[in-house]
C-alpha cells in the first residue's frame, strides 16, 4: 500500500506506519532504512538519537524498535505531529519523545555532544541541507553518526566545511542516503 510504510526490524517489526498526505512528506522507503540499520548494526540499546525532520517517525521509530534509550522526534506540521504523538502511544514507546518545532531552532538548543545518532531528512526542495548538517554536525558524539538523505550524492568537498565525511552511500531510486561521522 503506497500510504503506509512498515518499521523493519526490532521489538516492533511489522508494524505499520501511515504516511499522510502531504506535499514535501517523502518517508525513507523501507529498503533504505534496512540499509541504514545494516550499516549501523541492528541493536541501538542506549543511544540517543534525533529525528529532525520527522516526518512519518519512521526512521526515529526504527531506532526506538531496535533499542535507542532516547528518541527525541521533531515536526513542524500539526498533523503530522498529532500522528506521531498517536503511534507512540500505540507502540507505548517510552522513549519516544515528540516535540512540534522547527528542526533548526531545535537542533540550535542542544549542546554539543548530546546524540549518538541524528537523522537529517529534510524536505528535498526547502533548501535546508546546509543550515542542517551545520546544526547537526556538533550535536553527534565523536564515534555518533548522522544519517543525511538528499536527492544528490554528496561528497568529500560538500561535506568537509560541515566536519563531516560519508562513512556509507547508497542510492535508490531519486534518493542518496548517507551515514556520515565526524572528521577529527
Amino acid at each position: 500500500m503506497p500510504n503506509e510504510v512498515r518499521i523493519i526490524g526490532g521489538q516492533w517489526k511489522r508494524t505499520r506506519l501511515a504516511v499522510a498526505d502531504k506535499p514535501g512528506l517523502r518517508p525513507t522507503p523501507d529498503r533504505v532504512r534496512e540499509t541504514l540499520f545494516n550499516w549501523l548494526g541492528q541493536d541501538l540499546t542506549g543511544w540517543r538519537c534525533l529525528d529532525a525532520f520527522a516526518g512519518t517517525g519512521a526512521l526515529g521509530l526504527e531506532a526506538a524498535s531496535r533499542g535507542a534509550a532516547e528518541v527525541l522526534l521533531v515536526e513542524s506540521e500539526a498533523q503530522l505531529v498529532d500522528n506521531l504523538r498517536a503511534v507512540a502511544a500505540r507502540l507505548s514507546a517510552a522513549a519516544v519523545r515528540v516535540q512540534r518545532g522547527n528542526a533548526l531552532s531545535v537542533m540550535a538548543g542542544f549542546s554539543p555532544g548530546r546524540f549518538d545518532l541524528v537523522f537529517v531528512d529534510p524536505p528535498f526542495d526547502a533548501g535546508l541541507f546546509d543550515k542542517a548538517l551545520a546544526a547537526a554536525a556538533p550535536l553527534v558524539t565523536d564515534a555518533g553518526s548522522i544519517y543525511l538523505e538528499a536527492p544528490v550524492a554528496w561528497g568529500e568537498a560538500e561535506l568537509a566545511p560541515f566536519g563531516l565525511a560519508a562513512a556509507r552511500h547508497m542510492r535508490a531510486g531519486a534518493v542518496h542516503a548517507h551515514l556520515l561521522r565526524r572528521t577529527a
